[in-house]
């Protein structure tokens, strides 16, 4: 039993070692100069796209904002509570640590989630200092809950 917590833990330590990667190579978002007023209305923001029907896709999608939150809020905890396995205390706060010396973030969940079954990958966009970077995100749906594995 002992040898299926470690190799968990290790598959975990490896998604958080993805996220805090990714978030070190991220760039300065920088902001876009004000666009002219052409009198042409501006496409609505990605938030405000319809609800998605599925609810296991709506779902899917709110567990990738959350994981966007904990990135921007470098929020280790916040996203420990959306794995499937508990993560320990030491590494959560490695994590926060990291995320934490990546510096000031954003992270969105630009496109719908991809849902088969009990499987699903959401992606998420983050943009800092040191550049940008999409990350998929694999989740699975464990007692009714989805999580990352």
């Amino acid at each position: 039993m002992s040898h299926k917590l470690t190799a968990v833990a290790v598959v975990c330590g490896a998604v958080a070692a993805g996220v805090v990667v990714g978030l070190l190579l991220v760039a300065p978002s920088g902001s876009d100069p004000a666009a002219s007023n052409t009198g042409t209305p501006a496409p609505p923001p990605a938030s405000s796209r319809p609800v998605p029907v599925d609810p296991d896709v709506a779902a899917v999608e709110v567990v990738g904002k959350a994981i966007a939150a904990a990135i921007v809020n470098h929020d280790a905890t916040a996203f420990g509570k959306l794995t499937c396995v508990q993560q320990s205390s030491a590494d959560l706060a490695e994590l926060g640590r990291k995320w934490s010396a990546a510096g000031k973030v954003t992270a969105t969940v630009p496109d719908p989630p991809v849902v088969s079954g009990d499987s699903a990958t959401v992606t998420v966009h983050v943009e800092g200092v040191g550049g940008q970077k999409d990350t998929p995100f694999p989740l699975k749906k464990q007692g009714g809950k989805w999580c990352v594995p």
